[in-house]
């Protein structure tokens, strides 16, 4: 019998480790409001506990961010701040735009989440401009012009600061307005609704009545209010190497409120020899600025190039 009395000992040893490491249940109780209330109370312990339990029966790879949001506030409110640093992590990456208000939130947890969002949303930023990009090259206009919607939104973001101005995020600036104008104009129409009978259009507003809509900093091709620039000078520098085929590209640029290129990127390249001479050459473009409402404003303009081969010349 001492063998099955023993063997009984070892299997009760194996099931106390194994429960031992098994994620604790939730609580009927346990949910994120309760989670909250408990937070609100300056019980930080058990809504954290709490909070652990809940996360600890989430479906692999998925993660609450409303879960680690209040694990980070707990974290921090108990001094952790290696491990409220880690969850604040997880929260910007499911969600770059997301920062506590300063009605829910102490400047002191608002400042946490920035010195991460500064260190994170550079690297987010490129991911989410290959991405559009990547959306772009499959001709998927209308997820590309989102994407790269999301790339210049976050590109004004106040955390990223100065880092937008310097390259390779203030590359990414002209490079993203472009190719968003591109992915729009490239979105078809939706189809017309049919009716049985067409009534009669009710009369346009009065123009008192009109709300002018937001001024945003640089205007494109989609902004029909917009009387775009008309060109001055804008010469292309000769190609000077002979080529069998016809060679295009196409240049993003920026006219500025006086008339000049503020800024230029090449969305597609002709090659690297060409470009750099385009490049140059836009310094000494010159446009009559666009205008809203008789006012210069800043315009993004888009420009094909296209070298004749050889043989055509």
């Amino acid at each position: 019998m001492k063998p099955l009395v023993h063997s009984a000992r070892i299997s009760a040893l194996v099931l106390g480790v194994l429960l031992a490491a098994w994620p604790a249940a939730p609580q009927p109780s346990d949910s994120l409001s309760s989670a909250r209330d408990l937070y609100a109370a300056a019980a930080y312990e058990d809504s954290l506990a709490m909070l652990n339990r809940l996360k600890g029966v989430a479906a692999p790879g998925s993660r609450d961010q409303g879960i680690e949001q209040y694990r980070a506030l707990c974290l921090l409110a108990l001094g952790r701040a290696a491990e409220a640093q880690q969850a604040i992590e997880v929260v910007v990456a499911a969600a770059p735009s997301f920062q506590p208000s300063e009605s829910d939130a102490s400047p002191r947890v608002r400042s946490a989440f920035s010195e991460v969002r500064r260190r994170m949303l550079p690297a987010i930023i490129q991911q989410e401009y290959a991405q559009a990009k990547g959306a772009f090259d499959r001709k998927d206009f209308p997820a590309a012009a989102d994407a790269f919607k999301r790339v210049l939104d976050m590109l004004s973001d106040p955390d990223v600061g100065p880092a937008a101005t310097v390259p390779p995020l203030s590359d990414l600036r002209t490079l993203a307005g472009g190719f968003r104008d591109l992915s729009v104009s490239a979105i078809p129409p939706p189809p017309l609704p049919t009716v049985a009978s067409a009534a009669p259009a009710p009369p346009p507003p009065p123009p008192a009545a009109r709300l002018r809509p937001a001024v945003p900093k640089v205007y494109g091709g989609e902004d029909t209010n917009v009387v775009p620039p008309a060109i001055l000078r804008q010469a292309l520098p000769s190609y000077n190497t002979r080529t069998t085929q016809t060679l295009t590209g196409t240049l993003a640029l920026v006219v500025s409120e006086r008339g000049d290129v503020e800024s230029a990127a090449m969305l597609v390249s002709v090659n690297p020899a060409y470009d750099r001479l385009v490049m140059d050459s836009v310094k000494l473009w010159r446009y009559r600025p666009a205008t809203l409402d008789g006012v210069p404003v800043k315009f993004r303009r888009i420009v094909q190039i296209k070298v004749a081969s050889s043989t055509q010349q």
